[in-house]
């Protein structure tokens, strides 16, 4: 599903931009390892859930049409097809 003011490529640089630098440190933590976390881009808000769809529903009940970010906290990607996700080092 596409957004209406950002490409899915910018969303991408600039949510692992605003992840990497103000958010990475604050929940990379045992207990969050491997959840999901959704990543309002323009705002900086996130919210972390087992559930993708739920931390995104959260994001988007605060700001409708919010342009969502998301990533799978310590892991290189969400998901992995015919690989393996690689755990990141913090």
């Amino acid at each position: 599903m596409g957004h209406s003011r950002f490409h899915g490529d910018e969303i991408a640089r600039q949510g692992q931009e605003i992840y990497d630098r103000d958010v990475r440190a604050r929940v990379e933590t045992e207990e969050n390892i491997g959840k999901i976390l959704a990543l309002d881009i323009e705002t900086g808000e996130y919210e972390i859930d087992d559930d993708p769809i739920a931390a995104a529903d959260r994001i988007f009940a605060r700001h409708p049409g919010a342009a969502i970010f998301g990533a799978k906290i310590g892991y290189n990607a969400v998901n992995a097809l015919g690989g393996a996700l690689t755990r990141t080092s913090s």
